[in-house]
């Protein structure tokens, strides 16, 4: 009898043994993460906003001591933008303008990024409610997420092969529904980078050479924003030749009145960089500059700004992410 009761609790340590739970992955991914030296992630990112979706190729980098980079590259036109993250600051880089933006900013710490492993594993370690599952290839973690100016961003799934490299991270609405998708392509958790690769002026030159987006000198057809506040109506439209191009100046007139701005964009010999205090935002069309009362963004050659010394942030994003601008094939 002492020996069957012997085997049983043998049998029952070494099940519970084998029960790999959410805090044995979570330590584990703390461990493997917080390790890195350095590594260099690419993949696939699809925004899908409306009936749109935007595809992007992604090639994230890290290295020791905060330094970051993420190219963004939309498939359709090969239109490039680049995150930086180095010892100066956090950059917004579009090489077709040879143009940057600066931050002063805590990003990428202060929202959810799906292409990061840092903030991935924040995202994990901030949620008391998240939950764990074993499939047969994968460990899957579901957690809430920070998207603080983009309310329909509510949950994500994180999942990670049994080794605990990154597979593929889905975030979603209260309806389930998957508006972001970032599919892993390739995980090289060893990389080793020279510190010009995290630099401004080698970053924009480099880029400069493969993005082939083209500026244009006149804005065609109409783009309006599809969201518009309550009580708020457009009042007037006016268009502005300029010396290099043109500039569409949409009045919104209510409860809640804003600017929505349009102007061709130019590119410029030197290196332009526009300080800003705010933070880096993606929409699905671009990385956007948000401060407290405008958001801009580059797209397709023209420049975008939303504009309110009224609005909320909130609001002023509502409004940016319904202009569906999507890009022409070059």
């Amino acid at each position: 009898m002492k020996k069957i009761l012997l085997v049983l609790v043998a049998c029952l340590l070494l099940v519970g043994c084998g029960n790999y739970s959410s805090k044995d992955a979570q330590k584990d991914l703390e461990k493997k993460i917080n390790n890195l030296k350095g590594y260099n992630l690419t993949g696939l990112l699809e925004i899908t906003n409306n009936d749109d979706v935007y595809k992007y190729d992604v090639e994230a980098s890290y290295a020791k001591d905060d330094k970051f980079r993420v190219s963004l590259k939309n498939k359709t036109n090969n239109h490039e933008q680049i995150i930086l993250k180095n010892t100066d600051g956090v950059y917004v880089l579009t090489p077709s303008l040879n143009k940057s933006f600066k931050f002063q900013s805590d990003w990428p710490y202060n929202n959810s990024q799906t292409y990061l492993l840092q903030t991935l594993l924040s995202d994990i370690q901030n949620d008391s409610k998240k939950t764990f599952k074993q499939t047969k290839d994968n460990y899957v973690f579901t957690t809430s997420v920070n998207y603080p100016n983009n309310s329909d961003l509510v949950k994500q799934n994180i999942y990670f092969d049994k080794k605990l490299n990154p597979k593929k991270v889905e975030v979603m609405n209260k309806s389930g529904d998957v508006l972001i998708k970032m599919t892993f392509k390739h995980v090289d958790l060893k990389a080793e980078f020279k510190d010009k690769y995290f630099a401004l002026e080698e970053n924009m030159e480099a880029a400069k050479t493969e993005d082939t987006t083209e500026t244009v000198s006149k804005i065609d057809g109409d783009t309006y924003p599809m969201y518009v506040p309550e009580n708020t109506k457009l009042a007037s439209k006016d268009t502005v030749d300029l010396e290099n191009g043109q500039r569409v100046i949409m009045t919104f007139e209510g409860d809640n009145p804003f600017m929505f701005v349009q102007q061709t964009a130019t590119s410029t010999d030197d290196l332009a960089i526009v300080s800003v205090y705010g933070e880096p935002f993606q929409l699905a069309t671009s990385v956007a500059a948000v401060s407290d009362n405008m958001i801009s963004w580059v797209s397709n050659g023209i420049e975008y700004y939303v504009v309110s010394d009224n609005m909320s942030e909130t609001e002023l994003m509502n409004v940016a992410n319904s202009v569906s601008t999507m890009p022409v094939s070059k």
